[in-house]
């Protein structure tokens, strides 16, 4: 009997830590206080057995369809599960008729669809007359921002709740349960002390999946140790060697961070901008990304105030590319740090801006005769150029009084440098010039 009992432990399928481990009720679920603590919303409608159509977003790992099947039990609804990687309208049209089929049953149906934002909008669509009737419950689970990513159609028919990364405390006690769980690795006898605990709880990122299997991987090369297998720091440090921090180009953490290093720049912070310089480098952003934003970043919010900053962050693009990484990282840290600690001024990105709406609000007019070039006779008979005075043969190099605008337009004040770094010297040259021009205006 024994034998037959062990043949048929030998050929059951494989089954990863992660999923052995997957929560089935609220109590033994990780995370998400600000959603499921006593008294939240979301909590008193799962235990109401009060379903409605809803959308969680957050990063990988945090328990968005662990707590979808969750509700399902709690509710006793049936629960369809389909991925928007791999399924399609014919995908769609199946589970729908599935869950009218339980509706006729007298029985709730939630459909889960994981990566909903990788459907289009005919895709996202489809759904909508049936959450309409009730057919289904909707919950969809991605890892970008709805609002970007999902049609407001749909939108406005879920609620949607925002799920949060793991804190490392969380992560280890989630570790610690599965070493004990006899669904875990209760039976291995692993031993891993507290420090290579926190080290494997830190390297995840908070995202509960990956610590689950790193734990995993770690017990298999546990060395053995007076009968029992001890995860030692080596094993930690081989286990997480070529693991990357949670890093997604073109998706919402990659704009959040660039958007902390630029806002750090701007706020004088270079501590602060290091720190996610070095964020985005560890996460496995490409560093030339970053050197041409740290060249948006020196025209955008120092700009004349220190002109020196265009120059330095150009030289660290050029400098990364000619000797690549992790050299050339350095050269890009410099300029960061440069930027951040220089005089700021945006004066000459708000001048740009409100010039390209002039530009685009006057439409085509005229370039004034006076400031016209006029290279043949017939230009000049036509009095392009006529009456322009050559700064140059004035005093001082400025012609008072001389206009440049066209004549509709009258004059425009765009630039308005600021009173820090260089633009302090230059705000003092422009209001002379700006004087000499009115004086010289009244007296015509």
């Amino acid at each position: 009997m024994d034998d037959l009992l062990s043949a048929a432990t030998d050929n059951m399928p494989y089954r990863p830590l992660a999923d052995r481990m997957r929560p089935t009720t609220l109590a033994e679920f990780f995370g998400q206080q600000h959603m499921l603590a006593e008294g939240g919303a979301l909590r008193q409608a799962i235990e109401a057995g009060s379903l409605h159509s809803m959308v969680f977003w957050g990063p990988p790992g945090t328990g968005k369809t662990t707590l979808a099947k969750i509700i399902a039990h709690s509710t006793n609804a049936a629960f369809l599960s389909i991925s928007a990687v791999l399924s399609g309208v014919k995908d769609i049209r199946s589970a729908i008729d599935q869950a009218k089929q339980y509706r006729a049953e007298g029985r709730s149906t939630i459909l889960f669809v994981d990566e909903v934002h990788r459907f289009n909008k005919s895709q996202q669509d489809a759904f909508l007359p049936y959450i309409e009737d009730g057919t289904i419950y909707f919950v969809g689970a991605t890892t970008e921002n709805p609002s970007f990513e999902l049609n407001n159609a749909l939108l406005s028919r879920v609620k949607t709740y925002v799920l949060k990364s793991l804190p490392v405390a969380e992560i280890k006690l989630l570790l610690q349960r599965a070493l004990q769980h006899e669904n875990g690795l209760a039976k291995e006898n692993i031993v891993i002390e507290d420090a290579e605990l926190e080290a494997l709880a830190n390297i995840v990122d908070g995202d509960a999946r990956r610590a689950l299997n790193f734990l995993e991987i770690a017990a298999d090369l546990a060395e053995p140790v007076d009968g029992k297998r001890l995860i030692t720091r080596s094993v930690v440090e081989d286990v997480s060697a070529h693991s990357l921090r949670r890093f997604d180009k073109g998706g919402d953490l990659f704009y959040e961070q660039i958007s902390a290093l630029h806002k750090s720049v701007r706020g004088s912070n270079p501590d602060a901008s290091l720190y996610w310089f070095a964020r985005m480098i560890d996460g496995g952003c490409d560093p030339l990304y970053i050197a041409r934003r740290v060249v948006r970043m020196a025209s955008e919010d120092i700009g004349n105030a220190d002109p020196r900053g265009l120059q330095i962050a150009l030289d660290a693009w050029n400098t990364y590319e000619r000797l690549g990484s992790p050299e050339g990282e350095l050269a890009i840290a410099q300029a960061i740090v440069y930027l951040a600690s220089t005089a700021k001024s945006n004066a000459v990105y708000i001048a740009w801006h409100e010039a390209m709406a002039d530009a685009r609000r006057s439409g085509s007019m005229e370039v004034p005769l006076h400031i016209r070039n006029a290279p043949t006779g017939l230009m000049k008979d036509m009095g392009y150029g006529k009456d322009y005075r050559y700064a140059h043969d004035e005093e001082g190099a400025f012609a008072a009084g001389e206009t440049y605008f066209p004549d509709e337009m009258g004059e425009r004040v765009y630039y308005q440098p600021v009173e820090r770094g260089l633009e302090l010297k230059i705000r003092e040259k422009l209001d002379r010039l700006r004087e000499l021009n009115q004086k010289s205006r009244k007296q015509r």
